[in-house]
């Protein structure tokens, strides 16, 4: 059996960050937090790396992530505006004044080729912890793989004091993922976590309420349905030129159509991320501290 494929989310524009957030440096050898990611996934078990990118960054990514990973077995595959996209829905789209490619379900797609086992999916500005790649890594692992899963987070933990932030926000039952619904506008106002709706509403929301990060793990087999997913989501909104297709509201489809049951896998472990420049020193004050506890190297892939 071949062990598991970590597909990696790192064709994002980075609008709120106002830069390549996905090479941004921020470790002691100058590792952006992808670098940690795929550490610590080598090391639980993963056998093979997916980077989805665009065509555009693909020669800072070789230079600046790329080049200090002579090692590791990877793969590129990239996320374009008409990737996989029926030429009629990418005239529409472009007409209605679409810049960018589709959200997350998309680029998963668009990585489909590359993967031939049990996968797990990260973005690449966020840190997720040893902990949560070895009950992935462990989980993928097991034989004839027919279930999903997801490595959940606390909210109050994953907010960013800068802005807003999205999270897909879980309904967990019996050890089950029940529903997940992204929500875009999350932040703290004053003593509460609320998030707004586009037309205003206000929703209140836990400190402990569990939201996806974007840490999933799912059989190949997922793939036909996703596509299914993804061309319903075409055929409704390829004249809106700011909707995504999320995968955790793919992951909701998958849920409440039966297709697909999600295990929840607890991990104690930390979770920070870049999604503006100030968050930038956090991440590098974290990185640094796990560092001096001797969690990782001082250089990683020099070690």
């Amino acid at each position: 059996m071949k062990g598991p494929v970590l597909v990696v989310l790192a064709a994002g524009m980075g609008s709120r960050y106002g830069g390549l957030k996905q090479v941004e440096r921020i470790g002691q050898g100058g590792e952006a937090l992808l670098d940690y990611s795929i550490f610590d996934a080598l090391r639980s078990g993963f056998e093979k790396i997916v980077f989805i990118i665009r065509h555009d960054i693909e020669k800072d990514f070789k230079e600046l992530v790329l080049s200090r990973m002579a090692s590791i077995r990877y793969e590129l595959c990239f996320q374009e505006l008409d990737s996989l996209i029926p030429p009629e829905v990418f005239n529409q789209a472009k007409q209605a004044g679409r810049t960018k490619p589709w959200g997350t379900s998309h680029a998963l797609l668009c990585a489909a080729p590359f993967i031939d086992a049990p996968f797990a999916v990260i973005n690449a500005d966020d840190f997720y912890g040893r902990a949560a790649f070895t009950v992935m890594g462990t989980y993928l692992a097991s034989p004839h793989l027919t279930e999903g899963a997801i490595v959940p987070y606390w909210l109050e933990k994953t907010l960013s004091p800068q802005g807003t932030v999205t999270r897909g926000v879980c309904v967990i039952q019996g050890g089950y993922l029940e529903s997940v619904q992204e929500l875009t506008a999350i932040a703290q106002e004053g003593s509460r976590i609320v998030n707004t709706s586009g037309d205003g509403a206000k929703q209140e929301l836990a400190p402990d309420t569990p939201v996806s990060m974007n840490f999933w793990g799912f059989p190949p087999s997922i793939f036909p349905d996703l596509r299914r997913y993804f061309d319903a989501f075409l055929t409704a909104s390829a004249g809106q030129p700011k909707q995504e297709c999320y995968l955790p509201m793919a992951a909701d489809w998958f849920i409440k159509h039966k297709l697909l049951k999600i295990r929840v896998l607890p991990a104690d472990a930390p979770w920070f991320g870049v999604t503006y420049q100030e968050d930038r020193r956090v991440a590098m004050n974290r990185i640094a501290e796990l560092t001096a506890q001797g969690v990782y190297p001082a250089s990683l892939w020099n070690s």
